[in-house]
């Protein structure tokens, strides 16, 4: 039998989809996540692809650990637990080149390209839908940067840790766009909020006018009558 997972590494808990694979074979699912746990522990805090080979005769259980998803990798670096939901207008963090070799070199096995330069551009895309800025640029940026060669000397060189200068200058960059966010996020709110409230008082003074018009109507009608009356 073979089972593939998505884990949280070192915290999987059991779930009624394992159960349902496990219970009918006879296999202990406390057992098996006692072995993922302890085969994803240095992943821990990142989705862990899992594949389960289990022998249903000896009840013999491998536990085979994939490198997580690029995502994963680059949220672990950059210490978030999780992407823009709206990538085009908030960002959420701010990324140094190396850093993206770091990652790049921990998924390289894993991606289909044939060196470490493209292994980064791969990389640098996966940003793009995470909201992830790299060297205060838009990925896309960064991508064709990387294919004219202006990060040649750091990924030929595999560097994958950060001066603390530019630490600080991204950091500092960063801080200050997310002032600009959240102020931009208050009066798009504040522009809602009025254009809701302005719809709301309105709306009364539409259905009155409406209410008027036949009873004008109505004044006029009898009017022409008894004028016609009267002749």
């Amino acid at each position: 039998m073979q089972i593939k997972l998505l884990a949280e590494g070192g915290a999987m808990k059991p779930g009624p989809a394992l159960s349902q694979k496990l219970g009918p074979a006879g296999i202990n699912v406390n057992s098996v996540i006692l072995k993922v746990n302890e085969s994803t522990k240095e992943f821990k805090g990142m989705k862990v692809p899992v594949e389960l080979d289990i022998n249903t005769s000896t009840k013999e259980i491998k536990v085979r650990v994939f490198s997580p998803p690029v995502s994963e990798l680059i949220k672990k670096e950059l210490g978030i637990d999780k992407g823009s939901g709206a990538q085009k207008k908030t960002k959420v963090a701010n990324a140094s080149i190396e850093q993206m070799i770091k990652v790049a070199k921990v998924k390289s096995q894993n991606l289909l390209c044939n060196n470490l330069k493209n292994s980064v551009k791969t990389v640098v895309g996966s940003c793009v839908s995470l909201g992830i800025l790299v060297e205060n640029k838009e990925p896309y940026e960064v991508e064709r940067e990387i294919e004219e060669g202006k990060y040649d000397k750091e990924i030929k060189n595999e560097i994958s840790e950060t001066p603390e200068k530019k630490k600080k200058e991204l950091t500092d960059f960063f801080s200050d766009l997310q002032n600009k966010q959240a102020q931009k996020a208050k009066i798009e709110a504040a522009a809602a909020a009025a254009a809701q409230q302005t719809a709301t008082t309105t709306t009364p003074v539409v259905e009155v006018e409406k209410a008027k018009t036949p009873i004008a109507e109505i004044s006029t009608a009898t009017k022409k009558k008894e004028d016609k009356k009267g002749k």
